[in-house]
């Protein structure tokens, strides 16, 4: 009798995972937008915390675009992003169940984050000790929303 060799089973397993990871077209699409949706976030976001934490030279025009990028982004309708069955629950997410079974919360620190990004794109280019000011409530949105609805990296 021949025996199965533990990396046979591990790639088995391993298949079995993919499979059962199998999104829908509308899933994928979503889940795909969310992150790059979030990966943007941090693009525009980087910036402004280094100048914010004395890391880089503040730039009142570098520091405006991002700003401005930043709320406009956060004033996005993102309710196509969180499509069920693309919870944490999925290797490539880590939204949390609590956004479909608390969507009131979720849309408050949503809402929470949309109106940080906007008062910090009305300082932003006026000056570090602005965008120092309004660049806090920012990181608390976010905190608030991560928080809750997003589950730890594995």
């Amino acid at each position: 009798m021949r025996r199965t060799t533990p990396f046979v089973v591990a790639l088995c397993l391993s298949a079995t995972a993919l499979l059962a990871q199998d999104l829908t077209e509308e899933q994928d699409r979503a889940l795909t937008a969310r992150q790059a949706h979030m990966g943007l976030y941090g693009f525009y976001l980087t910036p402004l915390g280094q100048m914010a934490q004395d890391r880089i030279p503040y730039d009142a025009d570098v520091a405006a675009a991002a700003a401005n990028n930043l709320a406009a982004m956060a004033a996005i309708d993102q309710s196509a992003f969180w499509v069920e069955g693309t919870d944490s629950s999925l290797e490539r997410s880590r939204a949390r169940a609590e956004i479909w079974t608390d969507p009131d919360g979720y849309l408050e620190v949503k809402q929470g984050m949309a109106d940080a990004t906007e008062a910090l794109a009305l300082v932003a280019g006026d000056g570090l000790d602005a965008l120092k000011a309004a660049f806090g409530p920012v990181g608390q949105s976010c905190s608030a929303c991560h928080q809750p609805y997003r589950a730890p990296a594995n």
